[in-house]
């Protein structure tokens, strides 16, 4: 998928100037609130005009203020998924489904019912009504009438923001699937670290309604001159690996990624099954020499390739471990007294228990029995 957007425009006392391109399979557009997602994604699908931009996907121009192009929302082909599923309350599953059926043109429909059924596991659900479903449960009919409509990009906005935890635990795998086997192109909306961490191949950072940066999910999180923005809290890195082996008796698993070998808490997941993991900052230990009696599991030889400023009691440094990026939040008076500077070879510590975000990623390459259109 080839995504080009150009959006400029005033809404009230807003200001959007934003541009992007992505060929990602699952781009996020990622940021705090008001940073001008949900604009940007509404001029993608045509419910909002900018003052000045373009937007064409494949090619396909849905959008020119110049050349005075503007595909109506109805004939652009685009999924939209908000954040609450908006079922219609009077059908059932089954027929919430079929309508998103209706609106795909008789020689785009390549996908069916069943398929998308059996891809979020709706099969016990088709004949009750809304009324009777969860939260988790309506947002996946709402996502399988968006794909019912065989569009050329599904836009998702915040489709898990009214969900609570334990939903948002439900969806998630389903959104995996989604994003692995039904081949349709993804825009995804989110604040959330946890999410676009999972799901993204292509992170867009928008502050201020502007793009400030945009590349691979782990480039663009493992930045420190970013975290002002992601938010020092979740800053931290993405790591990709792979499940070597179980060690069932100590309830853990073994994943080898190119900065070295994890060990984390006991996975569910056959060997050479990829996986990714995020690595927050301040989960990250340094030590200049290599430790000994550590509780630490993780001990990775690395080198420091940047440090943040010097200013406050905090400061951000860079490593390279293999080739992978790791970030480590210390104190001030750490990389002074330890003389962390660029080029210094050290050994970064990860606790196993703090690996809580861990997600399957198998499906990045074309699946066999995947959903196209």
């Amino acid at each position: 998928m080839n995504l080009e957007v150009t959006a400029k425009t005033r809404l009230g006392d807003f200001a959007l100037d934003a541009a992007l391109a992505s060929e990602g399979r699952t781009t996020a557009l990622f940021g705090r609130s008001g940073s001008g997602k949900t604009s940007l994604v509404n001029i993608i699908a045509g419910l909002l005009r900018p003052a000045e931009g373009r937007v064409a996907v494949d090619g396909t121009v849905l959008f020119d203020s110049e050349a005075g192009i503007n595909i109506p929302a109805h004939r652009r082909r685009i999924g939209y998924v908000f954040q609450e599923g908006r079922l219609f309350p009077h059908l059932t599953v089954r027929n919430n489904l079929l309508y998103g059926r209706w609106f795909a043109p008789e020689e785009s429909r390549h996908v069916s019912l069943d398929e998308v059924v059996e891809l979020l596991g709706l099969e016990d659900l088709l004949e009750r009504g809304t009324a009777q479903l969860s939260g988790g449960e309506k947002q996946r009919v709402a996502i399988g009438r968006a794909l019912l409509c065989c569009p050329r990009l599904l836009l998702m906005d915040e489709p898990l923001a009214s969900l609570d935890d334990a939903r948002k635990a439900e969806v998630m795998p389903f959104l995996e699937r989604l994003r692995d086997h039904a081949r349709v192109p993804i825009v995804y909306v989110s604040h959330s670290v946890a999410e676009v961490v999972r799901l993204a191949t292509t992170l867009v950072l928008m502050s201020e309604g502007r793009v400030v940066a945009s590349g691979p999910t782990a480039e663009v999180m493992g930045r420190i001159d970013l975290f002002p923005i992601t938010g020092p809290v979740e800053a931290g890195a993405v790591i990709d690996g792979t499940v070597e082996a179980h060690d069932a008796a100590a309830e853990l698993t073994h994943v080898r990624s190119r900065a070295g070998l994890f060990r984390v808490p006991g996975l569910d997941l056959t060997p050479g099954t990829h996986i990714r993991m995020r690595v927050r900052a301040r989960d990250v230990m340094i030590a200049v020499k290599a430790p000994e009696g550590l509780s630490a599991l993780n001990v990775l030889p690395g080198k420091v390739v940047e440090v943040g400023p010097l200013q406050g009691p905090v400061v951000d440094i860079a490593l390279n471990c293999g080739g992978e990026r790791l970030v480590a939040e210390l104190t001030r008076h750490s990389v002074e007294a330890l003389q962390l500077t660029p080029g210094r070879e050290v050994f970064a510590l990860i606790k196993s228990v703090t690996f809580d975000e861990v997600s399957h990623v198998s499906g990045l390459g074309r699946a066999p029995d995947a959903i196209t259109n």
